[in-house]
């Protein structure tokens, strides 16, 4: 186990953001989690950032702390019953290429999540989702150590307290939980969720299976995001927002065009692409910081932008959709070192 000091984070996060960490090292050895624990017990007051694939950060500055980047990656599969195959992930695994090896496998279940950037680790914390699968439909557990003690802890899906883009790894005891490893319950006999028009579209006439769905989903998403290699992103920066049914009235009586989904709540999801859209900021740049000129909801670094500019231009983006809406954006990535 190395710690370096000063160590360069600009390649390890998808915007390309300039930023440092006081320490840094890689995780890929279980065995190495007591020593890395007892290391960081002798300097209790350094902050402490796991990074995966760093394609949900927003680096606003240097970090002073250490920053562990995990590359856990083991593959097994486990035995399966009447219903499921199971799956067992080290949390390193590029989310991905993870994906397409189930497929390979002849697994289906995660096709509409093909080329979500980031880690298996990731993947959980966030509750990633896309064309109407969350990661939640297809967890069966998560396997995390308490940063604490050192406790090992197999997590249920209901102890993860899932929720639109969040989980108790996120929101409720951030960096309590390292976690190490994510177990999947994969569906025997396939469920092919086709609902989205774009997909429905491109799928139209096709003998549908995983690889098949996969490859459209590739295609969809490489239409409309940007390749972080090409121009520097975290995908979709805001989260739909979430609002009262009499409030929808109110913006559907006023916006007719406004997109909206109800919710078992009885509350309305609607577009924060539409709602930036609207407000004129899609393909919009200030400096080096912009919004993508496909697709309003994502931000990019056109080359040299800072993360203090980055979310400056992202302030503005909220600052315009409350005052014409009268509905706040959440971003979507964790800022760090603001």
């Amino acid at each position: 186990m190395n710690i370096q000091e000063n160590h360069d984070l600009k390649s390890l996060n998808s915007f390309g953001l300039p930023a440092r960490a006081r320490y840094f090292c890689t995780l890929d050895d279980l065995g190495h989690t007591v020593r890395l624990r007892d290391w960081q017990a002798q300097h209790p007051e350094l902050p402490l950032l796991f990074l995966g694939g760093g394609s949900n950060l927003l680096f606003v500055g240097d970090f002073p702390g250490l920053v562990v980047q995990v590359r856990l990656e083991s593959l097994e599969i486990l035995e399966g019953d009447s219903n499921y195959n199971y799956i067992r992930a080290g949390a390193g695994n590029n989310w991905h290429r993870f994906v397409r090896w189930t497929i390979d496998q002849g697994f289906a279940g995660l096709e509409n999540l093909s080329l979500i950037p980031g880690t298996v680790g990731a993947a959980p914390m966030q509750n990633i989702g896309a064309y109407g699968v969350e990661l939640k439909d297809c967890l069966q557990s998560v396997r995390a150590v308490d940063w604490r003690n050192g406790e090992v802890r197999d997590f249920s899906r209901e102890d993860c307290r899932f929720g639109y883009r969040d989980s108790s790894f996120k929101s409720v005891e951030p960096d309590r939980w390292l976690i190490l490893s994510v177990t999947f319950a994969l569906p025997r006999e396939p469920r092919w969720k086709t609902d989205y028009a774009d997909l429905r579209e491109l799928l139209e006439g096709k003998a549908l299976n995983a690889r098949v769905i996969s490859e459209a989903v590739i295609a969809l998403r490489r239409s409309k995001l940007p390749d972080p290699a090409q121009i520097g992103n975290a995908g979709s920066f805001f989260k739909n927002p979430m609002v009262s049914a009499e409030q929808w009235q109110t913006l559907k009586a006023a916006n007719p065009a406004m997109p909206g989904w109800p919710q078992p709540d009885g509350g309305v999801k609607t577009s924060a692409g539409w709602l930036i859209d609207q407000c004129g900021w899609k393909g919009r740049r200030e400096g080096d910081a912009g919004t993508y000129s496909k697709h309003a909801l994502v931000l990019v670094n056109h080359g040299n932008a800072t993360g203090a500019e980055v979310w400056r231009f992202a302030q503005g983006i909220i600052a315009s959709v409350q005052e014409r809406f009268g509905i706040r954006l959440e971003p979507e990535p964790r800022v760090i070192g603001g």
